[in-house]
């Protein structure tokens, strides 16, 4: 149980649910020009060097850790929201603009205080997909040793031992990059520009970073790494 408490403290967790749930997900908008787009490129793959991390922008199942058959929504703690027809074909042709390079609009800026950060490089609207949060998938019970502060949970079974969490530290996109608020600070709610939702895809828990207001290019994005368990700690966040 300390161990179980351990983790809690170092895993992100997000909200089963998201608000204006009437309106559909919107597929980001790349940018237009080829070059912008190279440079927005470029600021991710300096950060994932930086991190010893390989660039992957789905979630990966590696041997002994495990196995894609073990993500299964049905198997989560309460329910999870499905994610409708409509919001899938939008999340698909993210993938798809993703594959032929039209890369969300955004850039991975280092700050001296709160490290690497990502800011939007254009305006980006309310219920707009910024990207999914992946890497490789593991069972919370063999990671009770591990000191990453960068897990995020992705299926909260009723059995813990069929619990599942993300592991961005070998592989990972620019999800990995982008900051919590300081759950501690009156000003930290404000900042939040981003809200984290774990959705069933066609039965496999997905999670989702989404616009939870219009974004304004140049703002850092924020969003809150406590989504329901409250455990992580970021009272030391700027």
């Amino acid at each position: 149980m300390e161990n179980q408490s351990n983790i809690k403290k170092r895993k992100r967790t997000c909200s089963l649910a998201v608000s204006k749930r009437k309106r559909k997900l919107l597929a980001y908008n790349p940018t237009e020009d080829p070059q912008r787009r190279l440079e927005q490129m470029a600021s991710l793959a300096t950060a994932l060097k930086a991190s010893g991390t390989e660039y992957s922008d789905g979630l990966t199942y590696r041997p002994g850790m495990a196995l894609r058959s073990a993500n299964c929504a049905a198997l989560e703690n309460g329910g999870m929201q499905i994610l409708p027809k409509e919001d899938i074909e939008t999340l698909n042709l993210c993938k798809k603009m993703m594959e032929k390079g039209e890369c969300p609009p955004l850039m991975v800026v280092f700050d001296p205080v709160e490290g690497f950060t990502v800011q939007a490089d254009r305006y980006i609207k309310d219920l707009t997909i910024i990207t999914e949060y992946v890497g490789d998938v593991d069972y919370l019970k063999n990671r009770e040793n591990d000191d990453g502060d960068s897990m995020m949970t992705l299926l909260h079974a009723s059995n813990p031992s069929k619990s599942l969490v993300i592991c961005p530290d070998k592989r990972s996109n620019i999800a990995r990059f982008v900051n919590g608020i300081n759950n501690f600070s009156p000003d930290g709610r404000k900042k939040q520009n981003v809200k984290c939702v774990r959705y069933d895809v066609n039965g496999e828990c997905r999670v989702l970073l989404i616009a939870n207001r219009d974004i304004r290019k140049g703002e850092r994005l924020y969003y809150d790494y406590n989504g329901y368990e409250h455990e992580y700690p970021t009272e030391h966040f700027v």
